[in-house]
């Protein structure tokens, strides 16, 4: 294809990434004059286009190609930046491409009189100019950029509607999580410079680079750069405990949530720990796997504890990057990338459709004029019957995100589970607790997006009964249908593979052919799918009892579902550890400046200033009137003999009498 039109993969990646840029800058410059979008919309649908038929195609299976240039030199060591194509950059930047399509298809109609519409257009461009740019970055220190550049636009989407107080608490507080990782990250970038001089990825993790030639890798700086990067990897997809600003950033308009939760930003992590994946040493890797499986299990907990629609799926989407980080722990990150992929599709459908709802149910409170908030699953119920599209194609969403038979989510699940068992049969011991874990969150999974399902569209409405009579749901618009239908095809198995029950055919396994450490047990690929199958028509039956039937076992106030619903207070704690202990921090600074610095300044100042007041008073009638008196006295006995000593005989004269007669007098009174 690119032979046709004579255009090589690495300016067509480049246009990708850039016409993106060209729309923000167009956006940004038009302001409200440009409300429709067009340039943004444009602008993706091209990128999709060249990175599908340019890039993709081009090179996935084929030889890496790459493009550099130098950029800057410190000392005798000169940093590039550049271009790298490879299977997993360029599997990369197509997900994004069309991930980040349906969505801008979708916003049309659903951000649709907004008032601050042209900024949406204009923020998620910049956004996904950010995104697209990391995935092709050939350079660590590039990639760190870029990187900073996501968080930057996730920033502005998710405090989007500034003028709410929820919505700018929200992204101050993503924006700060990220602030901890990406100290990790620059922490490992210094470290990794300081002991080979470069940040080029195919100098150090190339075929050919540095991590090929067999070094140590045991040593304490590269164990601490791999935890470094990791800690910047745990961040950015909300891994355990840094996870908290993600569900927070729901305040963000849905179809942002959609693009930030299926395959971009939380992606971001998983993207730089598979690309840099030789640097881990065993030690790190076991840490990575660890921390994810406690993210899969903590999060399926908050997820199965949750009312607002979209925090479940925002928690379920924290448990997936916890799977995710357990692929790549074990040494199966072309598995990670892999549920990646099958995850971007099935989480922005669950996303839309979760929009599509609000959107409806928003509709529904205003012109019932009730009070309710439309996000709330206890204020659903019954919308199937109003929005059977929209239900079809969740339910088609939500079989993918619990691994059900014949969905693309069963495939990459399964190639996340059965190699965490064979991984922990290799290591033995204590080992099997982890992919045990997975199993268990699997089934929590399946549980929790059916008592979304359940209690969304099964049973009667559940706003006030007397506004029944006047609901006016409808389902979602033609133009936010669309981009649903095409995310809700790519849920199933044959877009990723043409075996529906193995996932070793799968295109992308294939693609990246990853040698793992253990061997295969061909008996798990059997019965690790068989047992979450049959676990997942069990507690879907169990949720449908307890949901639609109305047989709910659990009072609604009870400890376990009241700290699932906190977080296990975990907000309350970062709050009281870091919030409150700042606040009193800068208060006992503040006093400390007030009285103890200013009052030693201002005391010092008065204290010097008593000194000068009795000092000048010293100088004025002291010093000063000693000299003025002598002087005064002395010119006034000076004006005295001068008023005699004037040249006139009758002043000698008078003088002289009265001399005289000043001595008769005291002769006479003697």
């Amino acid at each position: 294809m690119s032979g046709l039109f004579n255009i090589s993969p690495i300016p067509a990646s480049i246009l990708v990434v850039g016409l993106p840029f060209v729309a923000f800058l167009i956006q940004a410059l038009l302001g409200k004059k440009s409300i429709s979008g067009i340039f943004s919309l444009a602008a993706i649908i091209l990128s999709t286009l060249i990175s599908g038929l340019f890039v993709f195609t081009d090179i996935w299976q084929k030889a890496p190609v790459s493009y550099t240039v130098d950029w800057f030199t410190i000392g005798n060591k000169t940093v590039t930046i550049g271009i790298l194509l490879n299977n997993l950059t360029v599997l990369m930047q197509f997900i994004v491409c069309i991930i980040a399509l349906p969505v801008h298809i979708y916003s049309k109609a659903y951000m649709k009189g907004d008032p601050g519409i042209h900024r949406y257009w204009m923020y998620l461009s910049l956004f996904c100019f950010a995104m697209l740019g990391l995935t092709v970055s050939k350079n660590l220190f590039m990639l760190y950029i870029f990187w900073e550049l996501v968080g930057f636009a996730s920033y502005l989407l998710i405090g989007f509607w500034f003028t709410k107080n929820t919505a700018t608490e929200a992204n101050k507080k993503a924006f700060l999580v990220n602030r901890i990782g990406d100290l990790g990250f620059l922490i490992g970038l210094s470290i990794i410079f300081s002991l080979f001089g470069t940040w080029d990825l195919l100098e150090l993790f190339g075929d050919a680079g540095i991590f090929a030639q067999g070094i140590d890798k045991n040593t304490g700086l590269i164990t601490a750069a791999g935890i470094c990067f990791f800690i910047g990897a745990m961040a950015k997809s909300a891994q355990f405990p840094l996870h908290v600003w993600l569900p927070d950033a729901m305040e963000g308009p849905t179809a942002v949530s959609s693009l930030i939760h299926a395959a971009t930003m939380v992606a971001a992590g998983v993207f730089l720990v598979s690309s840099i994946f030789p640097l881990f040493n065993d030690l790190v890797l076991l840490l990575i796997a660890i921390i994810g499986s406690i993210t899969a299990l903590s999060a399926a907990y908050f997820a199965l504890c949750q009312y607002d629609i979209k925090k479940v799926l925002a928690f379920s989407t924290v448990s997936q990057l916890g799977y995710m980080m357990v692929a790549v722990g074990i040494g199966a990150w072309d598995a990670a990338i892999f549920h990646l992929a099958t995850h971007a599709f099935f989480k922005c459908l669950l996303f839309l459709c979760a929009g599509a709802v609000i959107h409806e149910m928003a509709h529904h409170k205003e012109h019932s004029g009730q009070d309710f908030d439309p996000q709330d699953l206890r204020n659903m119920g019954g919308l199937r019957k109003y929005m059977p599209k929209t239900f079809v194609l969740m339910g088609m969403a939500s079989m993918a995100l619990a691994g059900f038979p014949l969905t693309s989510g069963y495939l990459s699940k399964d190639a996340i589970v059965i190699s965490a068992f064979e991984w922990a049969t290799h290591q033995g011991g204590l080992f099997i607790i982890l992919p045990i874990t997975l199993v268990f969150v699997s089934l929590l999974t399946a549980f929790y997006i059916g008592r979304l399902m359940f209690k969304a569209f099964f049973g009667t409405l559940r706003v006030p009964k007397n506004e029944q009579q006047h609901v006016d749901l409808h389902e979602a618009p033609r133009q936010m249908l669309i981009p649903m239908f095409f995310l809700g095809i790519c849920c199933f198995f044959f877009v990723f593979s043409f075996n529906p029950f193995s996932y070793h055919q799968a295109g992308i396994l294939e693609g990246f052919s990853v040698q793992y450490s253990f061997a295969e047990v061909h008996s798990l690929h059997l019965a690790i799918p068989t047992l979450l199958t049959l676990g997942t028509v069990l507690v879907w039956l169990v949720g449908w009892n307890w949901y639609v039937k109305n047989r709910y076992p659990l009072r609604s106030d009870s400890a376990f579902l009241i700290w699932g619903e906190r977080q296990l207070g975990l907000n309350e704690l970062y709050k009281k550890a870091f919030v409150d202990s700042t606040m009193s921090l800068t208060r006992f600074s503040y006093w400390w400046d007030r009285h103890i610095v200013d009052g030693t300044v201002n005391g010092a100042a008065y204290v010097a200033r008593s000194i000068s007041r009795a000092i000048d008073w010293i100088d004025r009638y002291i010093v000063d009137g000693l000299v003025n008196t002598i002087a005064g006295t002395t010119y006034y006995i000076g004006h005295l003999l001068r008023w005699v000593q004037n040249g006139r005989i009758q002043n000698y004269l008078g003088f002289a009498f009265t001399i005289i007669l000043i001595g008769i007098v005291y002769l006479i009174f003697r």
